[in-house]
């Protein structure tokens, strides 16, 4: 075996939507995340009551992940008690549509095994 030099090398960094596609998806939450506000459950209050085993630390993770990619947008509400709620960007609908034919992709694939 020859010595070719290596196309890729573990030091060098993925490009940007390779890591952003890492990130989310190494994410467990964030298609849960897509489909509570896809059912206009935008607080995140409500999305840590809605799913059973999501605390609002991994929440508020996972929704940061999401608004630092420009998935999500996080709108904050000058009132008092506080009020912040989530929605999807433009980016963010196109993005969620690609997930979704990965998740079509690997129900078919189930179905031919």
């Amino acid at each position: 075996m020859n010595n070719k030099e290596k196309l890729f090398s573990r030091k060098s960094p993925p490009a940007q939507s390779a890591r952003m596609v890492e990130t989310i998806i190494g994410c467990k939450w964030s298609v849960t995340v897509y489909h509570l506000l896809l059912n206009d459950i935008n607080r995140p209050g409500e999305m840590v009551s809605n799913v059973e085993g999501l605390t609002t630390k991994v929440l508020n993770a996972c929704l940061k992940k999401n608004v630092e990619f420009g998935i999500l947008e996080r709108i904050a509400y000058n009132e008092v008690p506080p009020r912040v709620e989530y929605k999807v960007t433009n980016f963010g609908n196109k993005f969620i549509k690609i997930i979704d034919q990965l998740e079509a992709l690997q129900t078919e694939i189930n179905l031919t095994e």
